[in-house]
């Protein structure tokens, strides 16, 4: 149990170049790794499990007596941001339907479950990180295709229902199966399976960011003016994402707590969930946004909470908490 609790902790302290260094080596392994595609799905709903092991049905309750932070974090999640990426892509690639599709389902996807790790870290409501990362992922069958379908219309093909199914099997179904078990067993299994799995969960995150990133490898190999424009347009819209739900929060005048919660959750999406899906559902270029994301997903949640350290003041004993 030791030696995973210490892995755990090195996946941890790596985060920030995890997901890079994994898209580089699905880039480069390129074919080798493309035989694995369908070895996906199931690693990113073992990983959606994991993550859920220690959260509760009582989240839900806790929050709901306080639900503005919840549903302003989903209007920034499903409305602002999906609004943003889509004007910002039909603005630089008016005539390329498969890249505003891409930048439309990179910001339609759920939040990212690492949102969690980052606001644990900063101090964030941690009751309200979960409620927002569990609801978000519950309502996500719906949401994403949805999102897809109101903003694109007919323009671009696709099925729906084969969408919703597998956002169902990778994401809800996986969740709802954590949660039962935390609640089974009074919280005990947050203490006893969750620490053992986590490791795995982390390095599952990688095989799937590899074998997605191989899948567009070719994309990559072929490296021109309009990948590198597409990497910056993806990094000004993810910033975006963090800047809104710091600034929206802060306009709010909520505490720290929940204006670290609303800053992690608006930015962070959950990314390899996008690839799965890009990658199943739709044509191969369509995952090149939500790719490129990757790399800099890690990085930017990495950077956000310095810039919240500066920003925010903090209660001394967290601040000693920190630095200890």
């Amino acid at each position: 149990m030791n030696g995973l609790a210490k892995l755990n902790r090195s996946l941890e302290k790596i985060m920030p170049i995890l997901t890079p260094t994994s898209v580089a080596i699905g880039v480069i392994a390129g074919t080798h790794l493309q035989p694995f595609a369908f070895l996906s799905p199931w690693v990113f709903a073992f990983m959606t499990f994991t993550g859920s092991l220690g959260s509760g049905f009582k989240e839900f309750a806790k929050v709901l007596t306080r639900p503005l932070p919840l549903i302003v974090n989903l209007m920034i999640l499903h409305a602002l941001m999906p609004l943003v990426a889509w004007s910002m892509a039909r603005l630089f690639y008016p005539d390329d339907i498969h890249v505003i599709t891409g930048f439309l389902l990179a910001a339609l996807i759920p939040t990212g479950i690492t949102s969690f790790l980052w606001s644990s870290i900063y101090f964030g409501n941690i009751a309200l990180t979960l409620s927002i990362i569990l609801l978000d992922t519950m309502l996500s069958p719906l949401i994403v295709p949805l999102g897809m379908s109101l903003f694109l219309g007919a323009t671009v093909e696709m099925d729906l229902a084969e969408l919703m199914k597998g956002l169902f099997y990778m994401i809800v179904l996986p969740s709802l199966v954590g949660m039962l078990l935390n609640h089974l067993s009074k919280g005990n299994v947050k203490k006893t399976l969750a620490p053992k799995l986590a490791p795995f969960s982390k390095l599952g995150m990688g095989v799937v960011v590899a074998i997605n990133s191989s899948m567009v490898s070719s994309y990559f190999h072929m490296m021109d003016a309009k990948l590198v424009g597409m990497a910056v347009l993806v990094l000004v819209v993810a910033i975006l994402g963090y800047l809104m739900g710091w600034g929206i929060a802060r306009l709010f005048g909520w505490e720290r707590d929940v204006i670290v919660t609303l800053t992690f959750n608006s930015g962070m999406r959950n990314i390899s969930a996008g690839a799965v899906m890009a990658i199943t559902y739709f044509p191969a270029p369509v995952a090149l946004p939500v790719v490129l994301g990757m790399l800099f997903q890690q990085i930017l949640a990495s950077t956000f909470g310095k810039f919240l350290e500066l920003v925010e003041k903090r209660p001394q004993h967290q601040a000693q908490e920190l630095s200890s």
